[in-house]
């Protein structure tokens, strides 16, 4: 907020006194900042700090004028209610996004400090005067440069408060579309990096080729990609979609969306590897508002963790408190065990009342015990990833035994899986096995007392779980976690997996169809897959769209597996020779 100082309006300028006077109260707007919100998780921004300097003597008019102001803006956002007691309660949404949690490099900045971030960037961006200015990611000096893709975005219709997006394909987009998923079945990348040469900022091909540079080990270049498709979405957007407000909605079922979703996935997990775990939470947060009620990427199995990393204990709290009643995240094993580590993580917290602590350590108590009834089967390949033996009447006791693994439904096999990959470091801490232990024996007690409870539990997990819901598999698939893609079931594993659109919704909506085709595009060099099969097979043709083409070509490739069996079965290996001298001294040489 600019604030407009007597004098330097009528003026259209800043005189001397009045740029003086605002440096010196943006001072103590800052310094206020810093003092009241150490060590708290309200947010931290103008508008909070201005609600903090009520304390603050103004004798200048002047200051008076722009402390009302700031009293002003921060009454009509309604980000945050000053109560009676000064205690300043979050009041905003669950979902609630900011942009400057979106930014990583203001989570490196309390890290490391802005010098050891920027460097010498700030130079560099005074010369790019033509860049749109953008929430989601940075555009850097080395992209093409940006012109219209195509992409639109349009309101569908407001419901009850919620505003319902959807991006659209123009006819040109369209094209490019077409000749996309010619080069996807090529199976030669350097197709798409021939598309992308053309194209620059066509979504599909930006995700496809990061994921072949991740395969290849190119971690930097799969991550500018990435970015890349969120600067041209991000392009795209209505006048009115808004990423803070948790009220926008885009539906997955149509494929023009999905980009959006899987690029803002994608683009999380980097961050996560990158060391910005609040970044990362904050974009799953967006994910989710985007479609609540759905998920269609599943991406409660992994906001936990986020919140866990971040040290964002309130808010994995209240997101189970909120939800817990309609959407049963006790039945999750990541919600069952992590919120239980919150609610210590938080009785660790000396600041915080006795109160408080005191009703965190029985929140605590409780919920782990549940988790560890209703899900054994976690704690001991925990205690494995964790390198922590258990005692004898933990290993001995068939509760926690290895009957209690494979005796669960395949759906919760692949649940636990994920989550004892995914959050096995942070169970680490000594603090926190010690607290673990303790309650293992009680549950065993529980067990040994035959309480009604652990019966129950038993009877909720042979029922439930039986089949996991299609995003819980896109989650795994997208999470490439290997514990848990092991366990995914064979109709699954058996069909092909494009990371552009990872097993799509079979109730998809579709806006428009690919037109059929008969043979590649001719810009298109012939694949290398295509080219081995012609040299084995010289009438080997791959054609799309022919009548009886998918009958011949299943013919071909059953004459090509006749044919190779044949080959190796006549495969003779030549024995090495031996030494003649079998009684050396047996040396190396």
């Amino acid at each position: 907020v600019q604030p407009a100082l007597p004098g330097a309006v009528g003026q259209g300028r800043w005189d001397k006194s009045a740029e003086r006077r605002a440096g010196g109260l943006a001072k103590k707007v800052r310094g206020a900042a810093r003092v009241s919100h150490r060590g708290r998780d309200e947010p931290k921004d103008l508008v909070a700090a201005g609600c903090a300097l009520s304390w603050v003597t103004c004798e200048d008019n002047d200051l008076e004028d722009i402390d009302s102001l700031l009293e002003k803006i921060e009454d009509t956002s309604g980000l945050s209610q000053q109560t009676q007691s000064g205690i300043i309660a979050d009041s905003r949404p669950l979902l609630y996004v900011e942009h400057r949690n979106l930014n990583p490099e203001n989570e490196l900045k309390r890290y490391f400090g802005a010098r050891a971030v920027l460097g010498d960037q700030r130079p560099r961006q005074r010369q790019r005067q033509y860049v749109r200015s953008t929430w989601l990611t940075a555009p850097k000096n080395t992209w093409p440069r940006y012109s219209k893709t195509g992409i639109a975005m349009q309101l569908v219709d407001t419901r009850r408060g919620v505003q319902h997006f959807t991006f659209e394909h123009h006819r040109e987009y369209q094209q490019v579309q077409f000749k996309f998923l010619d080069a996807v079945e090529s199976m030669d990348p350097n197709n798409i990096v021939l598309l992308l040469q053309m194209n620059p900022y066509h979504v599909d091909s930006l995700l496809q080729l990061s994921d072949v540079c991740r395969m290849q080990e190119d971690q930097e270049m799969a991550r500018d990609l990435i970015e890349r498709a969120l600067y041209s979405l991000e392009c795209a957007f209505h006048p009115v979609f808004s990423l803070t407000s948790g009220t926008c909605r885009l539906d997955y079922r149509r494929p023009e969306n999905r980009a959006f979703f899987l690029a803002l996935f994608k683009h999380l997990m980097f961050l996560e590897k990158r060391g910005c775990p609040r970044t990362a939470l904050e974009f799953c947060k967006l994910i989710l508002s985007l479609d609540p009620e759905n998920d269609p990427l599943c991406v409660l199995l992994l906001i936990d963790f986020l919140s866990l990393r971040a040290r964002e204990y309130t808010f994995l709290t209240r997101i189970f408190q909120e939800w817990e009643s309609h959407r049963n995240l006790s039945q999750l094993p990541n919600f069952a065990f992590s919120v239980p580590l919150a609610y210590f993580f938080l009785s660790q917290q000396e600041e915080r009342s006795e109160l408080e602590i005191s009703q965190a350590r029985e929140r605590a108590a409780r919920l782990i015990q549940l988790a560890l009834i209703m899900f054994p089967s976690v704690l001991m390949p925990l205690l494995d990833r964790c390198s922590v033996q258990p005692d004898a009447r933990v290993t001995s006791h068939p509760f926690f035994g290895l009957n209690a693994q494979i005796s669960q439904p395949p759906a919760l096999n692949q649940l636990t899986s994920l989550y004892v990959g995914r959050t096995h470091s942070l169970w680490k801490d000594p603090a926190v096995m010690a607290w673990l232990e303790t309650h293992v024996h009680e549950v065993l007690r529980m067990v040994d007392a035959r309480d009604p409870l652990v019966e129950d539990s038993e009877h909720k997990r042979k029922m439930r779980y039986q089949s996991a819901p299609r995003n819980i598999y896109r989650h795994v698939i997208l999470s490439e976690m290997k514990e848990a893609t092991a366990a995914l079931p064979l109709e699954v594993t058996s069909q092909p997996v494009m990371g552009f659109d990872p097993l799509p919704p079979l109730d998809s909506i579709i806006s428009y169809t690919r037109p059929e085709r008969y043979f590649l595009h001719p810009w298109f060099p012939r694949c290398t897959l295509s080219l081995f099969f012609r040299s084995l097979l010289p009438n080997f043709n791959l054609q799309v769209g022919e009548a009886g083409a998918g009958q011949d070509l299943n013919q071909g490739v059953n004459r090509l597996m006749a044919a190779m069996r044949d080959m190796l079965a006549n495969i003779q290996f030549q024995e090495p020779p031996r030494d003649d001298n079998p009684e050396g001294d047996g040396d190396w040489d």
